[in-house]
């Protein structure tokens, strides 16, 4: 989640919620259902802002995970369409951990 964004906590939850729900569904049922049959491992992460999201997001992508950008319609707290989240996965800890091992925990 974009830190520079300095959203309210309830609209931030929100992005992050729209996140995870629209990473699930763009991945395939052998990895959803292997994940939550771990429990369905959630962590958010902060990055500095949109490019730094982006910079994940790539490498997220070079590395075959699932990502989904999360674009707010601008119609409450942003004034325009503004990119607010990255989700990623369902996958393998490792692999995902190789991406963003290094941000820290919201």
């Amino acid at each position: 989640m974009r830190k520079d964004l300095r959203m309210p906590i309830g609209k931030a939850c929100a992005q992050v919620a729209h996140a995870s729900v629209e990473a699930v569904l763009c991945s395939a049922k052998g990895k959803v259902d292997e994940w939550l049959s771990e429990g369905g491992k959630k962590v958010v992460l902060d990055v500095s802002g949109e490019d730094e999201l982006q910079h994940y997001r790539k490498l997220a992508m070079k590395s075959k995970l699932v990502t989904a950008i999360i674009k707010d319609a601008g119609r409450t707290f942003f004034n325009k369409p503004t990119i607010t989240c990255l989700g990623i996965g369902p996958d393998a800890d490792m692999k995902i951990d190789a991406v963003t091992g290094k941000l820290k925990i919201l």
